[in-house]
């Protein structure tokens, strides 16, 4: 195993460093799977920012953490943008907020993202983060959330598109870092608008621009509106990437074969099927499956990677368990093994009950309806 009796109170900080050293690749078979597919990638910019494939990692509240976004890259994807991150909290030196800018040295291609409704605050806040060096700074607009919307940030920019163009001026005009915007197709079906801020940003020197396909009522209900992505792609000044229910390799492949986007992002796929990325690079006459035990490999790699920014044994327990719950689905039994996971108080009864479910599993593979609601409350 790779990680076996790994005790969060007997393990030291230089202790995690050494097993990360050690542990930098998976085991042999997952990484010579690993390694062939990544080798399949082509390598894009968008706008001025260099990406390693045109698949891109969602940003996700209290998900895209920078172990999570490590792992993601690990898997193949091609960039990651960082969890929604308050431009307030930042400008107040919050201790837990300053926590969510950290990137860890290996990551290679990650965007930081702000949300405010203040362009001063989002200007003061930036010469901040530029101190954390990501290679890019996205504004939250997309956002649903009551708690966020209220104070006028997320979605409810997409509300009074005349103010926008300060907006975009201001906060581009303070940083040399490029930044793009990630938005929502509008408030409601009523008032899309995503077109018109789309060029907006054009005129105000934004680098690239995400679209998830749902306005903001809809939340994470119904279905994304590819239509009108596309439409929007196909005029769009600047380089556009759709996002919106591309939830299996197959979906993914069939979006690319037909998009006007310049790249594509996968935002709750990744958490069912951590091999999402890769798996769109698998052609038909390749002998690659992601076993069981691979999955547990990534469970395992994953606990590392938090073991290096998480100090709160708590937080550790949470964060590993909702994910180990969510890469178990598809599997026959996930059901159960999912109310053993509650029952549990440690990591260590976690990691335990993990291995013995994956590795029971032998060659079976995941069975994920991807049509099937996922996550409808929305993470980003």
């Amino acid at each position: 195993m790779l990680v076996k009796n790994f005790s969060y109170n007997i393990y030291s900080w230089t202790q995690v460093q050494l097993y990360d050293s050690m542990l930098e690749l998976f085991s042999k078979s997952l990484q010579t799977k690993i390694d062939l597919l990544k080798k399949r990638q082509k390598p894009i910019f968008i706008g001025n920012v260099h990406f390693k494939s045109n698949l891109i990692l969602a940003p996700l509240s209290a998900i895209c953490t920078s172990p999570y976004r490590l792992l993601m890259e690990n898997l193949g994807a091609g960039g990651t943008v960082s969890e929604l991150i308050s431009c307030h909290g930042i400008n107040y030196q919050n201790e837990k907020t300053l926590e969510m800018l950290k990137i860890h040295e290996r990551e290679e291609s990650v965007g930081i993202q702000l949300f405010g409704e203040d362009q001063q605050a989002m200007a003061k806040s930036i010469k901040i983060v530029e101190t954390y060096n990501p290679k890019f700074i996205d504004i939250n607009m997309g956002c649903p959330v009551r708690k966020v919307v209220t104070k006028g940030g997320g979605s409810a920019l997409l509300r009074d598109i005349n103010k926008l163009d300060q907006f975009f001026t201001t906060i581009n005009k303070s940083t040399d870092i490029p930044v793009s915007i990630k938005i929502r197709t509008g408030w409601d079906e009523n008032s899309l608008n995503a077109d018109q801020v789309t060029q907006i940003a054009a005129n105000c020197g934004i680098e690239f621009v995400a679209i998830h396909g749902r306005t903001r009522t809809q939340q994470y209900k119904g279905t994304a509106d590819w239509d009108y992505i596309e439409q929007i792609a196909t005029t769009s000044p600047l380089p556009i990437i759709g996002n919106g229910d591309l939830h299996s390799a197959i979906k993914i492949n069939e979006r690319l074969s037909i998009t006007n986007c310049t790249a594509l992002m996968l935002g709750r796929g990744p958490l069912r099927n951590p091999f999402i990325f890769l798996e769109t690079l698998i052609r038909e006459d390749d002998d690659i499956i992601f076993t069981p035990r691979d999955h547990f490999e990534v469970i395992e790699k994953f606990l590392l990677y938090m073991k290096q920014s998480i100090s709160r044994e708590r937080v550790l327990f949470i964060q590993l368990r909702k994910h180990v719950v969510w890469i178990a689905a598809g599997y026959p039994g996930a059901s159960k093994f999912r109310d053993d996971l509650f029952k549990h108080k440690t990591v260590e009864e976690i990691l335990k009950t993990s291995e013995q479910f994956f590795y029971s599993l032998e060659n079976i593979s995941k069975q994920i309806n991807s049509h099937a609601s996922f996550m409808a409350g929305g993470h980003g």
